[in-house]
């Protein structure tokens, strides 16, 4: 049951562009009656409320550019970003020697994919988005890259304007040209070569009919699979919920099918783009041919599996079955009865075995410990492992080796203040292939790295890593920034990041927080801020908030808190909770309403997450995790400056437009409440690198303006 009555807002908040109308819906679920005075600008679409949103991102826009300090954030972060030189990512390493990777040099604004024809050989551009972006004067990205395996051809995605919306395209590495035309809605990296590499496979999601709602947009979707060259019209499908309709596939079974150049096999995979646990079906490459595949069932979701890898006749299982900190199982896929599954790799105690890789001869493990990353290398028969030293603290990434083609092992080390280096792993080795420059670092402070643990509200030990300039005196009056995440199990991980050097050259201090909804302890840590569990998480972090007080990092005048994502339960709930902690608060691209996130596009993946209003059980959690339904009236809350981007696919913006609407018009503090917009951006993903100086500028400006640090220009 719904009501809706228009009211319009006499009095103007505080720092707001314009006064947001009220109307005033109700809706009755399960016996409670909830308020929702925005809901009219879930309809982003409407003219009334674009205009809005524009005045309101003119605002913010205004605001930021007053702060004195602002331009020279920025550019000091573009500097250190310059002197940190070229970055690299996404490293894939092709048998024959053959690596591709994302580049983006230095001075330039986004990555290009490049390959090489071995690890010393000269660079070759694939594929420049940015003359894409040239052309139509809207940023692009490459979303994912999948090379065949003979090196012929490599699949990639491209999206615009941070949409995250991509079509497929498949290039042909000789001639550097595109082959075919390009596949509308393949999002997801969830492509497979054959093991011949004169074919693939991807996931293609359908396309909406007018009227349908965004909630169908990941529904129903297809593996498809299509010849090289070929039109995309030929292109069959042969698994999906409307497809293979005898597997019991549920709607958000979103598949993927894994291919190996040594193996007979394929494996479906599914996930609900979410949570990694789904189903795992095994068939007969060579029945991709036939009418029907002969698809047989490995496990579901109740098996705990997150990942897999399939090597000749064997499936690679990461489990968190009777292993919440993870272990590997291995199945002879000639007998695929997952009860015939041995364990073939374990975590070592009071660590977490969160991936593994596997190599010509052994099975790599990347195993957390708090915020850094260790490597542990399984040989046959050895479940235990064997540590393999690195050449300084951080954490480590093995880079992808699909075919298992190599002994020694590709990564990259990063750390907290350590510039990324790749390195060639030979036995305990470790040595410079050469691959990345390493510049020396650039003239940046001494910063000290500490790991503490925080007593929260239950007698919980939360873990918490702090980084400021050494020398720092605990009398209360540095910027201090708390910052947690806290879903889907991920944690908070050391990483170099020019912009927080930034932040720490000027006294600041930096607190990450690994409360409970991340992993850094493994599934039961995870499972203790989940849903029912959730308000753990911000409860979590207002007793980091409070140790910072305590200890002398900061007062309520000089803290201040910030989320992104999903990390906007956090955020948002820790301010709401405790508003008098805090001078300033970011909240970056979050979830703000969690009671009707379900109802966009991507809000349907995450019921499995964070749970779904239509249920009795789960609605209570929702309703008291969602910040936009906790926001009192005739509150002193901090500064808040929301940030979106208007083609957020993930988080749709009009979390961020009710939240701020909201704030405006319930605080009594006076403090300003700002929505900054980026037209051209989306969820982050795609962004170029002169959108994130410029977003970090302003994030680190705001908060420091609001701290006392910085003032404003008439």
């Amino acid at each position: 049951m719904a009501t809706a009555v228009a009211t319009l807002v006499t009095a103007l908040p505080a720092h707001a562009a314009s006064v947001a109308p009220v109307q005033d819906v109700s809706d009755v679920l399960h016996g409670v009656t909830v308020k929702d005075p925005y809901r009219y600008f879930e309809n982003v679409k409407d003219p009334k409320v674009q205009s809005w949103l524009k005045e309101q991102g003119e605002s913010a826009r205004k605001e930021l550019d007053r702060i004195e300090l602002r331009n020279q954030l920025e550019q000091r972060i573009a500097d250190i970003s310059a002197a940190t030189g070229d970055d690299i990512r996404d490293i894939t390493r092709m048998p024959g020697n053959q690596v591709y990777y994302l580049k983006r040099a230095r001075g330039e604004k986004q990555f290009k994919l490049v390959m090489r024809d071995s690890l010393q050989g000269p660079e070759r551009v694939l594929v420049d988005p940015e003359l894409d972006a040239k052309r139509t004067g809207v940023p692009h990205a490459i979303n994912y890259f999948v090379p065949a395996w003979d090196g012929r051809h490599v699949a990639y995605g491209v999206s615009a304007g941070g949409s995250e919306d991509a079509s497929l395209y498949i290039l042909d590495t000789a001639s550097g040209k595109n082959v075919g035309e390009p596949i509308p809605r393949v999002h997801e990296a969830l492509l497979g070569w054959l093991p011949d590499s004169k074919s693939l496979t991807y996931n293609q999601l359908k396309a909406l009919k007018p009227g349908d709602p965004d909630s169908e947009t990941y529904l129903d979707s297809k593996v498809m699979w299509l010849k090289v060259g070929a039109p995309a019209a030929e292109a069959k499908a042969v698994f999906g919920p409307t497809v293979t309709t005898d597997l019991g596939l549920a709607r958000l079974d979103v598949g993927a099918i894994l291919f190996n150049p040594g193996s007979r096999w394929m494996v479906a995979r599914t996930t609900d783009t979410t949570l990694p646990e789904g189903f795992l079906f095994v068939a007969d490459v060579a029945d991709l041919d036939k009418p029907a595949i002969a698809w047989k069932k490995i496990s579901s979701f109740d098996d705990k599996i997150t990942d897999a890898e399939l090597k000749g006749n064997d499936l690679y299982l990461l489990t968190h079955d009777h292993a919440p900190r993870n272990r590997v199982l291995k199945l002879d896929l000639r007998h695929p009865d997952l009860k015939l599954a041995r364990e073939v790799a374990s975590a070592p105690p009071d660590a977490v075995l969160e991936k593994f890789s596997l190599t010509r001869d052994a099975l790599i493990g990347e195993v957390r410990e708090g915020t850094s990353i260790v490597l542990r290398r399984y040989a046959a028969g050895d479940t235990k492992g064997q540590n393999i030293p690195l050449p300084f603290k951080g954490a480590a990434t093995v880079h992808n080796d699909p075919a298992h083609a190599y002994s020694d092992v590709l990564y990259t080390l990063n750390g907290w203040t350590e510039l990324p280096r790749t390195l060639l792993l030979k036995g305990k080795l470790s040595s410079d292939p050469g691959l990345r420059v390493n510049p020396p670092m650039p003239g940046l402070p001494e910063v000290e790295v500490v790991d503490v643990k925080v007593t929260s509200h239950d007698g919980a030990l939360v873990p918490m890593t702090l980084l400021y300039k050494k020398g720092l005196k605990r009398d209360g009056s540095n910027p201090t920034l708390l910052d947690g995440y806290a879903a889907y199990g991920f944690s908070q991980t050391a990483g170099f990041s020019p912009a927080r050097m930034a932040w720490l050259e000027r006294g600041g201090v930096l607190a990450f927080a690994n409360v409970r909804g991340s992993g850094v302890y493994g599934d039961d840590w995870y499972r203790a801020g989940f849903k029912a569990t959730k308000s753990n998480t911000w409860k979590d972090g207002v007793a980091c908030a409070k140790y910072l007080i305590a200890e002398g990092y900061a007062t309520p005048k000089t803290l201040g808190v910030m989320g992104t994502s999903a990390g906007g339960i956090f955020v948002g709930r820790t301010v709401t909770s405790a508003p008098e902690l805090f001078a300033a608060a970011i909240f970056n691209v979050g979830i703000m309403d969690a009671v009707r996130a379900e109802d966009s596009a991507n809000g349907i993946t995450n019921i499995s997450e964070f749970g779904s209003a239509r249920n009795p059980k789960e609605f209570p959690a929702l309703l008291e995790m969602s910040t936009y339904h906790n926001i009192k009236d005739n509150t002193a809350y901090p500064a808040v400056m929301l940030v979106h981007g208007m083609n957020d696919p993930r988080v749709d913006v009009w979390h961020s437009a009710k939240t701020a609407a909201r704030l405006q018009a319930a605080t009594s503090s006076g403090k300003p409440v700002l929505l900054r917009l980026d037209m051209q951006a989306g969820h982050g993903v795609g962004s170029t690198a002169t959108q994130r100086y410029a977003l970090s500028a302003d994030i680190y400006s705001f908060l420091l303006w609001q701290m006392g640090k910085a003032k404003q220009a008439d």
